[in-house]
């Protein structure tokens, strides 16, 4: 290259007449500069009567969206196939001419036939930006196979944002978390692997097992399990789950749509009566929300004590219900989205043989309140929740965040 003094003083031979120029072919230079002409559709574009290439921009080239690095679509958004990314949409039609790039400037042609000498200078700019655009399509070309290598064949278009970092494409949604004490991302499942009528219990190891007419249904991403009011709307555990001769609280969100009647979430015992039962019962006429113990073995109402939740829209409307047990103040709470309903001191509640229940309660033998609705997110723990905790459960923001003993259909 030169240094910006005159060249040796060894003359370059005259160009032959027509010639064009120092190495150069005869006639006006081509589109672009020389040594590179231009297709009619810009670098890296067919020419007429050829096919274009799928992994080429769209018409009009590659515009990066502000903040993104993807182009839009015609509606404004970021058209991606589940799986495949950002490819070419096969109804673009004819490929354009791509616009100016940055970087590609046109430079001027050399000195024509009959100069007395070249332009040494001209000559030594053209050469450095021939070699930048060789080094630009190269790494551009690499770009392009290491995208292709790893994502197996598709295609994402990659950019720049304003700040000059490379755009990526956004992550796919990732699986569903197990619950916090699971030691990796899985994909959730309400039902034990290979057995579809068995609740997975998320926290412990006691499923339980759904009635011919209590039904796992999809909850968003998530489960929960749908019954019809009949006496086949039930589900129950192997054993019991709750030790009621020690403090308690259990819990779940539930979507009564019966408009009368008794409609039992959950309950455990089996033999003549049963020791604890929260649901919904008729009170005053009218549907509320109960959370019921038995303190006797016979299920006398002398020996019934109930936490009831009246006035509150009942039917079609999700609702949260905890009850509590503490055992230390001997007294029992009932709480509807998170605020306290009730509460009653009680003598130690009669410890029921048999296992949880969801869906029915037994009164004198007979099995009552058969659920219709659905019930998700079904918990237990071994501690009674404060009026403080129980608000903090129904936002969210319980901390420290207590772990249950058994969970079911977790959302």
């Amino acid at each position: 290259m030169t240094d910006g003094t005159n060249p040796p003083s060894h003359p370059q031979p005259e160009p032959a007449p027509g010639s064009g120029g120092y190495g150069f072919p005869p006639g006006p230079p081509a589109q672009g500069g020389y040594g590179y002409p231009t297709p009619a559709g810009g670098y890296g574009y067919p020419q007429a009567g050829q096919q274009p290439n799928p992994y080429q921009q769209d018409v009009g080239g590659y515009q990066p969206d502000a903040g993104s690095g993807y182009p839009p679509d015609a509606a404004g958004g970021y058209p991606q196939d589940a799986g495949a990314g950002y490819q070419q949409d096969p109804g673009a039609g004819q490929w354009s001419a791509a616009p100016a790039q940055p970087g590609f400037t046109r430079l001027a042609g050399p000195d024509l036939p009959g100069s007395s000498q070249p332009d040494w200078e001209a000559m030594a700019d053209r050469s450095a930006a021939e070699r930048r655009k060789k080094r630009l399509w190269t790494l551009g070309g690499g770009v392009t196979v290491l995208a292709l290598l790893a994502s197996g064949g598709t295609f994402f278009l990659m950019g720049n944002d304003d700040d000059g970092q490379d755009a990526q494409p956004a992550n796919s949604a990732s699986a569903s978390p197990e619950p916090e004490d699971a030691k990796g991302p899985a994909a959730y499942t309400a039902t034990v692997a290979g057995d579809d009528t068995l609740l997975r219990d998320s926290y412990g190891s006691m499923g339980i097992r759904l009635g011919p007419d209590l039904k796992v249904g999809p909850l968003g991403k998530r489960f929960q399990v749908v019954g019809r009011g009949n006496g086949n709307s039930w589900a129950q555990s192997a054993e019991p789950v709750v030790d009621v001769t020690k403090s308690f609280t259990v819990t779940a969100r539930a979507y009564n749509s019966a408009a009368k009647g008794s409609r039992i979430v959950m309950s455990q015992g089996d033999g003549e009566s049963f020791s604890f039962e929260l649901g919904v019962n008729e009170v005053n006429g009218k549907q509320a929300w109960i959370f019921r113990v038995q303190t006797g073995d016979k299920g006398a109402a002398a020996t019934t004590r109930t936490v009831t939740a009246e006035g509150l829209n009942m039917v079609k409307t999700p609702t949260l219900l905890m009850a509590t047990y503490d055992a230390e103040k001997k007294a029992i709470a009932l709480y509807v989205d998170g605020k306290k309903a009730g509460e009653t001191p009680v003598p130690p509640i009669w410890q029921a043989p048999g296992p949880l229940q969801l869906g029915r309660s037994k009164h004198h033998n007979i099995w009552t309140g058969p659920w219709q609705g659905a019930l998700h997110n079904i918990k237990t723990y071994d501690m009674a929740f404060t009026a403080e905790q129980a608000a903090g459960y129904k936002e969210g923001k319980l901390d420290p965040s207590p772990k249950p003993t058994h969970a079911w259909l977790l959302t």
